[in-house]
């Protein structure tokens, strides 16, 4: 396996990073996204739960007092709560993305081997749980499905080479770092951080569509441009800022491993995706608009795009900026 534009790469190189051994592969990665994406945010959830909650207020009456005067101390109640989450949480099951084995979320059926294929198994069961008959979510044999196309198009687009490898670890974190967007509001720094150092890893190592230069400028103007637009909106419109700095991180990531020319035609495209899901939502579904919408599913949709079709996205933001421009 080499860069591009050194010599072949070994036979077993070329099978290994096939399209249709990629997209077995994909079909097994998928089905980990989804224990990522339904394990995830409880960890980070309870992590912050004892950290800045119970811990915080069980302990740290240095702050309180640096808030509330020198001879300040926390009311009693506050100590009972902290008291109170702090045994939930010491009740709480453990819980990591390997263990426990994965399980009916309904009546708490452990899956045997034979019933956590992905998609064959859905299939199989005809959607529901072998146990209790609940039905098994549509979005499971998706997300499994669509892994395995989004890493065979990546052999199919990049060959067999480094920037394969790259590309499909991109779309894994994208993939999960969108669903628990969509269901939690929440793009965690566990996920975030990883894209934007294999960016820059891989344009250090020379296995990137980018060079090292373009990579740490995408970095910078990708967390930047986001920053800008959310300190913008709060000036303009006198709110809170409308850039979660997850999304910040993400959009660097994406700058990071396609360098800063590919970031307009990737925010146009999230942000007309974006607009059009928004208005539908508001429309047909009744979203209020005050509630936010979660822009990193728009990102991530417009970001894997990006690493199959990088100079599409460039040649369309060349296109579009002088329209924009006037």
């Amino acid at each position: 396996m080499s860069p591009a534009g050194a010599g072949a790469a070994p036979d077993w190189v070329v099978l290994l990073l096939s399209p249709w051994v990629l997209a077995l592969l994909g079909l097994c990665i998928g089905s980990f996204l989804n224990v990522v994406v339904h394990r995830l945010p409880t960890i980070y959830m309870r992590g912050w739960w004892a950290f800045d909650v119970a811990d915080f207020a069980l302990g740290d009456k240095r702050s309180w007092r640096s808030a509330f005067g020198s001879a300040a101390e926390p009311p009693a109640e506050l100590a009972a709560a902290a008291g109170a989450i702090h045994r939930q949480l010491e009740a709480s099951p453990p819980l990591s993305l390997m263990r426990p084995r994965s399980r009916c979320p309904h009546c708490g059926h452990q899956l045997r081997a034979v019933e956590n294929i992905p998609v064959a198994s859905w299939l199989a069961l005809r959607g529901r749980c072998s146990a209790c008959r609940a039905r098994i979510g549509l979005r499971y044999p998706l997300v499994e499905a669509g892994t395995a196309l989004l890493f065979a198009a990546s052999a199919a687009v990049h060959g067999a080479s480094w920037q394969t490898v790259v590309t499909c670890t991109a779309i894994a974190l994208l993939v999960a770092m969108a669903l628990i967007d969509l269901d939690y509001t929440l793009l965690p720094d566990s996920l975030t951080i990883p894209l934007v150092v294999l960016g820059l890893v891989a344009a250090a190592a020379g296995v990137s569509v980018v060079p090292w230069k373009d990579a740490a400028i995408g970095a910078l103007a990708g967390y930047g441009a986001l920053w800008a637009l959310g300190v913008l909106w709060a000036v303009l419109f006198r709110k809170a800022n409308a850039m979660a700095e997850g999304d910040m991180k993400m959009l660097a990531g994406l700058g990071a491993l396609l360098g800063w020319q590919a970031l307009p035609g990737i925010l146009l495209v999230a942000a007309g995706i974006g607009s059009v899901v928004g208005i539908a939502m508001i429309v047909f579904r009744g979203h209020k608009r005050e509630t936010p919408i979660p822009f990193g599913p728009y990102l991530a949709l417009a970001g894997a795009a990006a690493l199959l079709l990088r100079g599409r996205f460039v040649e369309f933001a060349e296109g579009m900026l002088p329209l924009l421009g006037g």
